[in-house]
Parts: C-alpha cells; sequence; structure tokens
C-alpha cells in the first residue's frame, strides 16, 4: 500500500509486520489487569476503607481470596512471559531487553535524547526501543521481586507450609513491617511506570505514525519499506 501528501511528494509505500504475537498480547492485558485486582485489594488489605457491616471478617477474607488468585494468575503471567522471550519472535526476545551489543546501547542513548526533548525524531525501531526494554527489564525485576515478597506475607498465614517454607527466608534480610512497605512501594512503582508507559507510547507514536497504540490489540505495525 502507499500514501502521498498533500505537496505531491513520492509516495511512501508502507508494510504491515506482524510485531507482537498473541501470546505478548495476552501476557501485556492479563498483567495490566492483575495490577489494577491487586492494587485495589492489596490497598483495602492494608487500610480497610469499607463499611464492612456486621461481618468485616467476611469482607476482608473475600478480598484476601480475590488478592490471591489475582497474583497467582500474574506469577502465571510473568513466567510465560519470561518463557516467550526464549521461545518468541525477534521482536519479543531476551535481547531486546538487555543492550548487549554496541548498536543497541547506542540506540538507547538516542531514545533517551528523545525522551528529553534533546532530538526531534525517536530512533527508529520497530520493537521495543533499546531504552524501552531495559525498562521492561527492570520492570519484570520489580514483578519478581513482589512476587517473592508477596508470597512470604501469604506464607505467614501458614507457618511451616509449602509458601512459608520456600520464601520464609525473606524475613532474615528484613523485619515483617519492612517487607510490607518495600511491597507496597513497589506497588506505587508499578504504577509510575504505567503512567510513563503510556504517555511515551503516545508520544512516539504520534511522531512516528507507526500504529504502537493499536498495534497492542492487533499485533501489528505500520512501516516504511524502507525500514529494516
Amino acid at each position: 500500500m502507499s500514501t502521498t501528501d498533500a505537496t505531491d511528494s513520492p509516495p511512501v509505500t508502507v508494510r504491515e509486520v506482524r510485531v507482537w504475537e498473541l501470546p505478548v498480547r495476552i501476557v501485556h492485558w492479563v498483567i495490566f489487569f492483575c495490577v489494577v485486582v491487586l492494587s485495589v485489594t492489596g490497598f483495602y488489605i492494608g487500610r480497610p476503607f469499607l463499611l464492612t457491616g456486621s461481618d468485616p471478617a467476611f469482607v476482608m477474607g473475600w478480598v484476601r481470596s480475590v488478592h490471591m488468585l489475582a497474583a497467582w494468575t500474574m506469577i502465571a503471567a510473568v513466567v510465560a512471559r519470561i518463557i516467550w522471550a526464549f521461545t518468541g519472535n525477534q521482536w519479543s526476545r531476551w535481547d531486546q531487553f538487555i543492550p548487549r551489543d554496541r548498536e543497541r546501547r547506542h540506540g538507547g542513548r538516542e531514545a533517551l535524547k528523545y525522551y528529553l526533548f534533546l532530538r526531534r525524531d525517536p530512533p527508529g525501531e520497530i520493537g521495543h526501543n533499546p531504552l524501552a526494554g531495559l525498562t521492561y527489564t527492570v520492570l519484570y525485576t520489580m514483578f519478581v521481586l513482589q512476587i517473592i515478597l508477596g508470597l512470604a506475607l501469604h506464607g505467614l498465614d501458614e507457618p511451616g507450609g509449602v509458601v512459608s517454607s520456600l520464601t520464609g527466608w525473606v524475613f532474615s534480610l528484613g523485619s515483617i513491617p519492612a517487607v510490607r512497605l518495600i511491597h507496597h512501594l513497589i506497588m506505587w512503582l508499578t504504577w509510575g511506570f504505567v503512567v510513563h508507559h503510556v504517555y511515551s507510547a503516545v508520544l512516539v507514536d504520534s511522531a512516528e505514525r507507526t500504529g504502537i497504540i493499536s498495534s497492542i490489540f492487533t499485533g501489528r505495525k505500520i512501516i516504511s519499506e524502507d525500514r529494516p
């Protein structure tokens, strides 16, 4: 397909590329909805804010059950995405998240210049730019830490159980209040990432017009034929 602007410049030939595979898109949205549910229920567990009537224990138990269901769902999604980093297509693989070569490191510096408004156009990338990929590495590291801390706190309900046995070592590194505080802070850091993620996606999409926003639904981006 081709497009022509109003100044009769030569037509620009573009192609659709399936960048984000279905498992990547599913994991993306599962994690997002899990973060929403975990944040709301976790905040309630830490500081109940509903009128619970004559049976507050029932409400708290229900909220904790929803929280754990969302937690196990998120664990499955995070594990699935890590596996896909070794089995997916070229834009989903682990080397898109760790700038292991000079070209990716250079691209990360150029992306940073763009986000700081020191460069007019974003560096051309079909998948994640190197800086965004590195940001996802930090995010998933936070997810893994959050999961470990959350399971450790859950294990307190059943001392000597399987979860407690696997994660009890956490409390040798910090007190229960400290673990709860870090667990809470990671939630806010995650929401900080969400805000940045939406902002940067809209910013780059408005500049590149490659369909970044729609691609998380369709998996496809519109790429100029002169792009590699």
